[in-house]
């Protein structure tokens, strides 16, 4: 009698851990098989019309087939970035909220003293372009060159104004990059954003400005150009663009410089969102429509998936705390 209890309980026991297995099967397949149910929300730091913005939304508008659902650019500009960086490392990591980040801006702001978020606020997802810095002066400017530029300023110590995206922001390293190695003073004024950065040097408010190349291409091609190429700063000679040097080859900063803008989610996304949303950019930039929607808006599509992009991210903090630091100690 004690035996067939015992044969009893050991099949109850067997059944249960059979039932147990399959639920758990059942229960790692749908999570692997994560995808949104409702639209998403892609939080952007900088305003509508920005060099950020303007990228977001092609890639966005593109990404929809592969995602299935909408994905609804929020832009909340201000404070060079904190204000939607700020905003996005806090948000609900349930998918829903995912943005970008502009490096190394989020990597030199992660670093201040007080600051509302850092690297590890964030989860990799992909990098989406990488653009190179340039240096550009207005149509008419008196600057046909950039050593004609950086002779000027050096005879003339602090009076040439250069106005950038923000106080340490990319197009502020970039500036200080160029003076610091061809040793000349300057005046950096602060703006909003590169999109009223490159318009304050339109409306001839200031003397140069250091940019992305995307972000300024629009504004130096054709008969209506409002604005000139000096100098690149890249290890050599852009195809695009062979007759502008590198500031290297004139005896600057001799390395390339510019900004990756990347795909991230806040802190504590499940890994499975992760990977839909990897795949999902995946697809959607290696998608021949994709690709060309990029090419004709002057952006450089260059994808790294979520590993490429936490060390890319690690690299920049390293960046900002050996390099950038030293850029603004006697700014």
């Amino acid at each position: 009698m004690k035996l067939k209890k015992w044969l009893a309980a050991s099949a109850i026991c067997a059944l249960a851990l059979a039932v147990g297995a399959c639920g758990g099967k059942k229960t790692q397949k749908a999570a692997d098989d994560w995808k949104p149910t409702k639209d998403i929300k892609v939080i952007v730091a900088y305003k509508a019309g920005s060099g950020t913005d303007t990228g977001a939304r092609v890639l966005c508008k593109d990404a929809e087939k592969f995602v299935g659902k909408t994905l609804v650019i929020e832009n909340k500009p201000g404070a060079d970035g904190k204000i939607g960086w700020t905003e996005l490392s806090k948000a609900k990591p349930d998918g829903y909220t995912i943005g970008f980040i502009n490096l190394p801006t989020y990597t030199t702001l992660a670093l201040a003293k007080n600051a509302s978020f850092d690297d590890k606020s964030i989860v990799p997802i992909c990098n989406h372009l990488k653009e190179t810095g340039v240096v550009v002066v207005r149509k008419d400017s008196k600057f046909n060159s950039l050593k004609d530029l950086v002779e000027y300023a050096k005879a003339h110590p602090g009076e040439l104004k250069a106005s950038t995206n923000g106080v340490q922001a990319s197009n502020h390293t970039a500036a200080q990059l160029l003076a610091t190695t061809a040793k000349f003073k300057y005046n950096a004024v602060p703006y909003g954003g590169t999109a009223d950065q490159l318009l304050a040097l339109r409306q001839g408010e200031v003397d140069f400005s250091c940019a992305k190349l995307g972000d300024v291409e629009p504004l130096i091609r054709g008969n209506n150009a409002a604005l000139k190429l000096l100098g690149v700063y890249s290890e050599k000679r852009l195809d695009s663009y062979k007759d502008v040097p590198t500031l290297g080859e004139l005896g600057y900063y001799n390395k390339w410089y510019g900004s990756a803008r990347a795909l991230v989610a806040p802190k504590g996304t499940p890994e499975n969102i992760i990977k839909f949303y990897e795949k999902a950019f995946k697809l959607t930039m290696t998608d021949e429509q994709t690709i060309r929607d990029h090419k004709n808006a002057g952006l450089e599509l260059h994808y790294m998936d979520s590993k490429e992009l936490g060390k890319l991210i690690q690299d920049q903090m390293t960046f900002c705390k050996d390099v950038v630091s030293k850029l603004y100690q006697d700014a």
